[in-house]
């Protein structure tokens, strides 16, 4: 063999050699993007869109309108006083989406999972005191007295109004809505759970 044919086969090894590792370059690049797009699109929902989310803010479910008779009576040395009053008030069941935090969102394959804040009452404040009225009043009473009344009829509100039964329903139709929301966000899949409620 002369040393010109060598010469030809050093070349083509070369080019050849340059070749492969121009190929296996470009195959490596190749793989690792297509991993971080695979990777990317399993992230879930971005700071941003959490942050949509919270700002919702409060997010009712269910509203449900009490309306309670209280009484009280205090004795007296000749006839006794009566004070007998109507209240009414709305209830209002929900979650407060500033409570959702970014450990309660994840991935299942392509299932996005979302444990939301617990379902409560939304607003402590619920007694319509402008619509509520004097039914029978005798005797004259102090504002502590009526006071009293008051806190009497917001606890037999909710003890009608938040019934396990009233928080279900909450939580079918708030599952729904938020299902709904995701959806419109481009997510198909989705897992909705709630958090337990603090004793």
């Amino acid at each position: 063999m002369n040393k010109h044919t060598i010469r030809l086969f050093a070349i083509c090894a070369i080019l050849l050699l340059i070749a492969l590792t121009g190929l296996w370059l470009f195959m490596r690049s190749h793989t690792v993007f297509s991993a971080r797009m695979e990777s990317s699109n399993k992230i879930g929902l971005t700071p941003e869109q959490i942050q949509s989310i919270k700002d919702i803010g409060q997010w009712e479910f269910l509203s449900i309108s009490e309306e309670e008779l209280v009484d009280t009576t205090r004795k007296g040395l000749f006839s006794d006083d009566h004070l007998v009053r109507i209240y009414q008030g709305t209830l209002r069941i929900g979650i407060d989406l500033q409570q959702l935090d970014e450990q309660s969102i994840s991935f299942i394959g392509d299932t996005l999972c979302i444990e939301l804040p617990p379902i409560h009452l939304l607003d402590e404040d619920f007694v319509d005191e402008a619509n509520s009225r004097s039914f029978h009043e005798s005797g004259r009473w102090s504002s502590n007295a009526r006071e009293a009344l008051y806190q009497k009829a917001k606890l037999q509100m909710k003890a009608h109004a938040l019934t396990p039964e009233n928080f279900q329903q909450a939580q079918a139709y708030g599952e729904t809505e938020v299902e709904r929301l995701l959806r419109n966000m481009g997510f198909e899949h989705t897992k909705i759970s709630f958090r337990s409620a603090k004793p």
